[in-house]
């Protein structure tokens, strides 16, 4: 069985799909944009807000899950410009400890969801 995971505080999803999935002791998160979730307005004033938005998103989903960034063993970044990288990168690396952070890949792709700069999904496991 598969549970879905669903909470007020990231975004609520925009289409077929749930915020995450939780099948056995593994969730598998939707790509989190900057939305904040209490407005429904993007947070785009910058790459460093934008970012911390998806984070604080993801840690949301995350929590609704009973996890937390250190349960995270895979992430995937998708983002406009790989210029972007270093900034995107520093808010990232503030949410996780360098030592047991989990294996990612970071995609520069041609256009994300309300033309963000950024969107980031996770895997986590308990």
């Amino acid at each position: 069985m598969k549970k879905i995971i669903l909470t007020e505080n990231a975004p609520a999803p925009i289409g077929p799909y749930n915020q995450a999935v939780l099948k056995g002791n593994t969730l598998y998160t939707s790509g989190q944009i900057a939305i904040n979730p209490a407005t429904g307005e993007l947070v785009t004033a910058t790459i460093g807000t934008e970012t911390e938005q998806v984070m604080q998103n993801m840690k949301a989903v995350l929590e609704a899950a009973g996890m937390t960034f250190e349960n995270v063993v895979k992430t995937t970044i998708f983002i406009m410009d790989m210029n972007d990288f270093g900034k995107i990168n520093t808010v990232y690396g503030s949410y996780f400890n360098e030592k047991t952070a989990p294996a990612r890949e970071t995609v520069q792709v041609a256009c994300l969801p309300k033309n963000v700069n950024v969107e980031i999904s996770m895997i986590a496991m308990l």
